[in-house]
């Protein structure tokens, strides 16, 4: 399947509604939880109503799958299999965070009520930004989520480092927000339109004096795209914030809103800057190279991430963070090839990443759970002290991260390394085996920490519960299967690389 061009079908206002079905039904959601906050006693039971919640917006979203494509709202939002693709990631990181958030210690000390709902709406938002066709409704989107995510990042009651992450999350937001704003209104001086297609339209007519005015433009835009995905140097909150958020918003912040980022910055550079120029292949419209810009940042984005990480972090949370911001420069090189290949290796590689990657912050919180630390030394003898489980989950999950086969980041990174070669540009393929090589070095410390090395007898004992077991299993299931039987998932990723433009 290639990434075709389909001619969308204008719906007005109130036919719209008929579309957005998940968001509406999310969106109520929110209001009642926060209603029913004031009357219900026992909070966890809104955690229910948000788990149930979310499981039926998801069942939405698949039925939408085969009900063709629609432009919504005077063209403000689409429904495609691009954004149905990341709709349904965005439904399934908010479902795992939800669950993870039933099972833990830390979210049960917090305001249970205003924190699921909060949650919902940041889900919400990302899905708006998965579907986002015009500059007003993707910053609109991208802010809502931004200040779900600020209040979600510092949630831990009486905790310092919470209420400093938030700080630091909210600064950092800001001046992104703002250099994004002012980019947008450049590109939007420069196309007369804040639609993409419009903007595509215009800019492939535009002198080619304007691409310095463009490239200034593309630039201040990227700040605030590259902040949602913490590509370098964009990063710099990611570690803080995910070491003091509770650990389920950590993994939700760390799957959910870096899917959300990249489904809004793929959707913008390939209908907004390019055009399906034929064989797979896109072609740049404006006369900008930015191509070679964002070649650039996604060797950095990994190199940081993978050098930051490697130098020493003794608190797993954010050794997973640098981890993170790594694999933003991973999934970077999909962007930059330009082609249908490289499009479709992201969405399977942004998949599989939801599954080791929330696996692994699961697997972080069952031992805070049992011993209320999240360091390396925590991990110490994990194996040997009742953990025998989650460790061995840890090591599949890490060693996935690392791309080792017969695991799911080996097949992940097998197709955005192949999309690399097939446009010739070696040194970036040789750039991303050098970092995954580096990576092998900080997760085996992980893995050798657990099994290897004998408990000193203070890192207390760790158990597993029923309700955080069956979600452990569930993503070691999924990281063992789609490494041996991909096929489904990437029949899907290339069924869904296509765009509806209006």
């Amino acid at each position: 399947m290639g990434a075709a061009m389909a001619a969308p079908t204008h719906l007005g206002n109130l036919s719209s509604l008929g579309w957005l079905l998940p968001e509406i039904l999310l969106g109520l959601a929110v209001v009642a939880i926060f209603l029913l906050d004031l009357v219900v006693e026992e909070k966890e039971r809104l955690g229910d109503v948000a788990l149930g919640v979310m499981a039926i917006a998801i069942v939405l979203i698949t039925r939408l799958l085969w009900a063709g494509d629609r432009s919504l709202f005077e063209n403000s939002v689409v429904v495609d299999g691009f954004g149905l693709y990341f709709k349904l990631l965005v439904g399934l990181a908010a479902f795992g965070a939800i669950w993870m958030s039933l099972g833990s210690r830390e979210v049960r000390r917090t305001n249970q009520g205003e924190y699921w709902g909060i949650l919902l709406a940041s889900a919400l938002g990302m899905m708006f930004m998965g579907s986002a066709t015009n500059l007003l409704m993707a910053y609109l989107s991208l802010e809502f989520v931004s200040l779900t995510s600020y209040v979600l990042a510092g949630y831990k009651q009486g905790s310092r480092r919470a209420g400093e992450a938030s700080l630091k999350y909210l600064i950092y937001g800001g001046v992104a927000s703002g250099a994004m704003i002012y980019g947008m209104s450049w590109i939007y001086g420069l196309a007369g339109s804040l639609d993409f297609h419009a903007i595509h339209d215009a800019l492939a007519g535009s002198p080619s004096g304007a691409s310095l005015a463009l490239f200034v433009a593309l630039l201040l835009t990227l700040a605030g795209l590259g902040y949602k995905v913490a590509a370098f140097p964009f990063h710099a909150w990611a570690p803080d914030v995910y070491e003091g958020a509770p650990i389920p918003i950590s993994g939700f912040l760390a799957v959910g809103s870096k899917a959300a980022g990249f489904a809004l910055l793929i959707r913008f550079f390939f209908t907004a800057l390019a055009h399906d120029g034929g064989a797979g292949a896109y072609q740049l419209v404006g006369g900008v190279s930015w191509d070679q810009l964002m070649l650039a940042l996604s060797v950095l984005t990994m190199t940081f991430g993978n050098l930051a990480a490697l130098n020493q972090q003794s608190n797993l949370k954010r050794l997973l963070a640098y981890s993170s911001i790594a694999h933003a420069g991973y999934v970077l090189m999909g962007l930059v090839v330009l082609t249908t290949d490289g499009l479709r290796a992201m969405l399977f590689y942004l998949a599989v990443y939801y599954v080791m990657n929330l696996g692994a912050f699961l697997v972080v919180m069952l031992v805070a759970n049992s011993t209320g630390r999240e360091d390396l030394d925590g991990f110490r003898g994990l194996a040997w002290r009742g953990g025998a489980w989650p460790a061995a989950a840890m090591a599949v999950f890490l060693f996935s991260l690392t791309g080792l086969p017969p695991l799911a980041g080996f097949v992940g990174k097998f197709y955005l390394f192949a999309a690399v070669v097939e446009r010739k540009m070696y040194f970036l393929a040789l750039a991303g085996v050098v970092n995954s090589v580096l990576s092998l070095f900080y997760y085996a410390k992980v893995v050798r920490t657990m099994f290897l090395e004998q408990p000193t007898g203070g890192e207390g004992a760790v158990t597993v519960d029923v309700h955080n077991g069956i979600l452990l299993g569930v993503l070691v299931a999924a990281t063992l299967v789609l490494g041996v039987a991909w096929s489904p998932l990437m029949d899907f990723a290339d069924r869904s690389a296509r765009f509806f433009l209006g």
